[in-house]
C-alpha cells in the first residue's frame, strides 16, 4: 500500500469523468488499498479514484472516522434517488479549507460492486447517504462548490483561484520530478 498525492481544485482530473471498472485486477485492488491508506491519513471519510489521479469508478467511505478497519470499496455505482433531501455542510479533501451547505437527498437505493466482483444493494440513508452522493458526484467530474450559489462561489472565488495556483503549481513540480 502506498499513500496517494491528492489532487486539489483546478487540477482537470477532478473535471473527468471516470470509467466503469470492467475487470477487477491487481491494480485495481491496489488503488482501492492505496486509496484507503490515504483517505485515513487524510482524516477524511470518502475519496474518490479521480481525486488521486485514477479515472476510474472507484470510491471508498468510512463514516466512522474513528474506525480505522470500517472502509468500504464501491465500484460501478448506481444510485436510485428520492425526491425528500436535506441540507448539511460538506467539505472536500480537494478543496481544503472549503466548507458549505449542500443540498442532496436524505436517502436513497445504492447499487455497486465490490472488490470481490459480488454485487452490493442496499438503502443508504444519513451521513452514509451523504457521503456515496458525494463520492458518486467526483466519479461524474462533479464538485460540491458546484452546487453553491453564485452569490456564494462569488465569496469563494478568491479561496478558488488560490486553489488553483497551488494545484497547478504541484502539477508543474510533478512533471518536472517525473521528466527528471
Amino acid at each position: 500500500m502506498a499513500l496517494r498525492r491528492v489532487r486539489i481544485y483546478g487540477d482537470p482530473v477532478l473535471r473527468e469523468q471516470a470509467e466503469p471498472v470492467i475487470e477487477i485486477d491487481k491494480e485495481i485492488e491496489e488503488i482501492a488499498a492505496d486509496m484507503i491508506e490515504t483517505l485515513y491519513a487524510n482524516d477524511g471519510v470518502g475519496l474518490a479514484a479521480n481525486q488521486v489521479g485514477f479515472t476510474k469508478q472507484i470510491f471508498v467511505v468510512n463514516p466512522h472516522e474513528d474506525d480505522q478497519k470500517g472502509a468500504m470499496v464501491f465500484l460501478n455505482p448506481v444510485i436510485r434517488m428520492p425526491k425528500e433531501t436535506s441540507v448539511m455542510e460538506e467539505g472536500c479533501l480537494s478543496i481544503p479549507d472549503i466548507r458549505a451547505d449542500v443540498k442532496r437527498a436524505k436517502e436513497f437505493d445504492f447499487e455497486a460492486m465490490d472488490l470481490d466482483g459480488n454485487k452490493i444493494s442496499f438503502h443508504a440513508e444519513g451521513l452514509l447517504a451523504r457521503i456515496i452522493l458525494h463520492e458518486s458526484d467526483h466519479l461524474r467530474g462533479v464538485l460540491f462548490v458546484d452546487y453553491l450559489s453564485p452569490v456564494r462561489k462569488l465569496m469563494l472565488k478568491d479561496q478558488l483561484k488560490e486553489l488553483e495556483k497551488r494545484s497547478h503549481i504541484v502539477r508543474e513540480r510533478f512533471l518536472q520530478s517525473a521528466l527528471g
